[in-house]
Order: C-alpha cells, then sequence, then structure tokens
C-alpha cells in the first residue's frame, strides 16, 4: 500500500468516524432530556410520522405498521396535497377498523415546513421526500430526538453528505437508532454471501462489475399554471439537486454491495456517460447511461454500469471475482459463489426469505420496542451516497477524480425553499430545455 493510499485511508477514516469521541460523554447524555438521550424501551404505542407521501413512503409505511403491533401512525407531510390524500386513503382503507392509523385532517401538513410540525408529533420518523430534501429532514429528525428510516440516497451532494455525517453523530450520542434504506443489508442471499467473505472463503476480493440497466422510469407533463420549481419537484427524477441522476437514486444499491464486500469506499473514480435515448424536454438534465471504473484501497477495480433505455438488455445484479471463487448475487434473493477448479461454495435460492423492504422495519422496531440502540446505518448510508456521487461527478466531467477531491469541494446543489414560488436551481433555455453536463467542458475544481 503506497503512502497516498494510506493517507486516503485515514482522511475517510477520520471524516466517517464511526463513534464520537467526546470527554464526558456520559455527561453530557445524562444532562439532556429523555426524549433528546437514550430511549427506553417503548411500552404502549410508538408514534410515526410520514415525511414523503409517494410511493415508496405510502409502502415504507405500511412495512412500520406490519413490523409491530404497538405502532401507530399520527402524522403526514407532503408539499403536493393530493398525494398525501392519496397515500392516506390508501393506508386507512388497508388498515380500517384496526386503529393503527391515526392521521385527522389537523395532523396532515403541505407546508414547505410541514416535516416539523410532522416530526414534532412522533417517535420514529420516515424520511421519503426526494433525497435532495433527505439532509434537512433527518438533521431537524435527529435534532427532536427521533429514530429514523430513511430512504436512500441520504443526499445529492456533497454539502449534504456532510451535513448528514455530522447529524449521524449526534443521533449516536442521543442513542438513536437509525436505518438507511439500502435493503440488501436486510436481505438474507446478501447477508449469507458476505458472512463467506468475512470467514475468508472467497479469499480477496480483486475485482467486480455491479449493474442497473433497466428501460427507466415515469414522466410527468407539465400543467398550465405550475411554477418552474413544483414542475421539477413533480418530476424530480430528471433534476440532479433533487434526484442525483440515476447513477445514485438507483445505481446506489449496486454500488453499495461492492463498497459492503470490500469493505472500504473507492479511493478514485473514472468514466463516461451521457444522453443518448432519454433526451427531450420532458426528462430534464440528467444522463441515461453512465459507466464508471472505482479504483479502491488495495487495488480492486469496480466497473460499474447503470443504463435507462427502452429495448436494450436488462441486468441488475452484482457480480465479483475473488482469489479463492467468484460471486454472483442480486435482489430476487440469488446467491452464487463457486470455487475456482469447480465446486460451489454457496447456490442460495430463497425465494421463500422475507421481503428485505419489510424486514428492515422488523429490525428497527424490534430495536425501538426493546430500549436498544443497535441500528446505526448513517455512515455507510452517506459513504455509499458519496460513492455514487463521486462517479456522477467522473462521468458528468469525464475526469478521473479522487475521493479526497471530491470530499473537500463546496458543491451544493440544494437551494433553501420556502414555496413553490421560489425559483428553480436550474431554469430552462428559451426552448424548453435544460442545460446538461459535457465531459471535457463540465468542472467541478
Amino acid at each position: 500500500m503506497n503512502d497516498s493510499t494510506k493517507t486516503n485511508l485515514k482522511t475517510r477514516r477520520e471524516f466517517l468516524e464511526t463513534s464520537v469521541k467526546v470527554a464526558g460523554t456520559g455527561a453530557l447524555l445524562s444532562a439532556l432530556p429523555i426524549s433528546m438521550s437514550a430511549y427506553a424501551g417503548a411500552a404502549g404505542e410508538i408514534r410515526v410520522a410520514l415525511v414523503g407521501c409517494g410511493g415508496r413512503g405510502t409502502g415504507a409505511a405500511s412495512q412500520a405498521i406490519e413490523a409491530d403491533p404497538d405502532v401507530r401512525l399520527v402524522a403526514m407531510s407532503d408539499v403536493f396535497g393530493d398525494r398525501l390524500e392519496s397515500s392516506y386513503k390508501n393506508l386507512a382503507t388497508k388498515y380500517e377498523g384496526k386503529d393503527r392509523v391515526q392521521v385527522t385532517d389537523e395532523t396532515k401538513f403541505t407546508d414547505f415546513d410541514g416535516y416539523k410540525k410532522a416530526i414534532d408529533m412522533a417517535d420514529v420518523v420516515i424520511l421519503t421526500t426526494p433525497p435532495g430534501f433527505r439532509p434537512l429532514h433527518f438533521e431537524y429528525a435527529v435534532q427532536q430526538g427521533k429514530h429514523v428510516f430513511m430512504e436512500k440516497p441520504v443526499a445529492t451532494d456533497v454539502v449534504g453528505i456532510k451535513r448528514v455525517l455530522e447529524a449521524g453523530k449526534l443521533a449516536r450520542q442521543k442513542k438513536l437508532n437509525v436505518v438507511v434504506g439500502l435493503q440488501r443489508h436486510y436481505q438474507k442471499n446478501y447477508r449469507e454471501v458476505e458472512k463467506l467473505i468475512q470467514n475468508g472463503s472467497v479469499g480477496d476480493i480483486v475485482s467486480g462489475q455491479v449493474y442497473w440497466n433497466s428501460a427507466g422510469v415515469w414522466t410527468r407533463p407539465r400543467k398550465e399554471g405550475q411554477t418552474e420549481l413544483e414542475y421539477q419537484m413533480l418530476n424530480w427524477y430528471y433534476f440532479t439537486w433533487i434526484c442525483g441522476d440515476h447513477i445514485l437514486e438507483q445505481h446506489i444499491h449496486n454500488i453499495d454491495v461492492a463498497n459492503w464486500f470490500i469493505g472500504s469506499a473507492p479511493v478514485s473514480a473514472q468514466g463516461m456517460g451521457g444522453r443518448e435515448t432519454r433526451n427531450g424536454k420532458d426528462h430534464g438534465h440528467i444522463f441515461d447511461h453512465h459507466f464508471v471504473e472505482f479504483v479502491y484501497p488495495e487495488g480492486q477495480v469496480i466497473s460499474s454500469q447503470c443504463r435507462h433505455q427502452r429495448g436494450c438488455m436488462n441486468r441488475v445484479e452484482e457480480v465479483f471475482q475473488g482469489t479463492k471463487g467468484n460471486i454472483k448475487v442480486n435482489s430476487g434473493n440469488i446467491g452464487v459463489v463457486k470455487a475456482h477448479g469447480g465446486g460451489s461454495i454457496l447456490d442460495y435460492n430463497g425465494k421463500n426469505d422475507i421481503n428485505p423492504y419489510q424486514q428492515e422495519h422488523n429490525e428497527l422496531f424490534a430495536a425501538i420496542k426493546a430500549g436498544e440502540h443497535r441500528l446505526d446505518n448513517t455512515d455507510y448510508g452517506a459513504e455509499s451516497t458519496m460513492t455514487a456521487i463521486l462517479g456522477r461527478m467522473a462521468t458528468y466531467s469525464g475526469q478521473q477524480i479522487t475521493w479526497d477531491e471530491a470530499m473537500a469541494s463546496d458543491l451544493k446543489l440544494v437551494p433553501e425553499l420556502n414555496s413553490f414560488k421560489d425559483e428553480a436551481p436550474i431554469l430552462p433555455h428559451a426552448d424548453g430545455s435544460y442545460p446538461v453536463a459535457i465531459p471535457g467542458k463540465t468542472k467541478f475544481f
């Protein structure tokens, strides 16, 4: 390992500290109100607030309700009132007569600071808005002493990453459980493969390939009377400031597995990308394909590819090459490890395994019910988010970018917003198209 690699590792260890080294931590915690420090075991109802009422938020709220009989959904927040009402009706209908959804008209919040009012009412918060708002919401929830489930990614820019990491330190001081929706960590086939890596059965991982190649997602037409900000927030997937591009919003799952199995974040990235087929005015300014080579501290190279192009080969999985065997694993509950020279180390097909989306909530609420602080996903959620941001910076610029260069930057995409009348962070040209990153011209430093 050369001196440069040692420096990179030291920098990440210092920044992604997994414990807060504060003299007199016990005294600090004892001085905090009970709601702001160690969480006692939950006797009776566990109040939950949902912030972000789209499809993922509705699903997460249902999974929280299913996780423990004492869970009660008491508040909901979304700046789009129709989405909040749709989510509420779906949940109220599903749990009709079971007293699990206790949201009233007075506990539905649609203003831009409504997330605060919802969070204030709860013991546990579910953060499922578009990811650009995640650092703001997570920070407030932790300040108020709430346990958190938050969807991935946890930010869209470097400033947001740093904000999440700082809030994570405070969450540890307060002994709050934090789960990040990188659900492969809660999926049994991935856990089985990771055990084999840890016990040495696969040897050292030397390379790998991770994929999220699919047809893409929805578009929502512009409506008369919408402000530009309202349009972008409804079509959030196509704007980097609020989505992060699909290398971050979807492909983070596969990138996260590479970091997890290798046990580190990369030291650098270089790659290519662009807009070939998804390039209309209704597609904002994100790319429809990215290819990145991530180089890790001990020289491992992970080839990362994601594509949103219809009519092409679809593939969503991860494969790795180790010194003793090769790995293939995917979200379809498949985990295969083949030894070099033949023979099977693992041939796992857990078709009846519990849904990992549900398992996340089962483990979160079990920890809360037991009064234990045993779930702390903040750092690896932030590290995997930052890895995908690093890849996006490399494809947008066409340059090789190191982890340290990216972390030292002041990249900030998300402004403070108070209403739909505020100016959007990116504005269209006169013809309705948006400025797009140009490799070789776009710069970050």
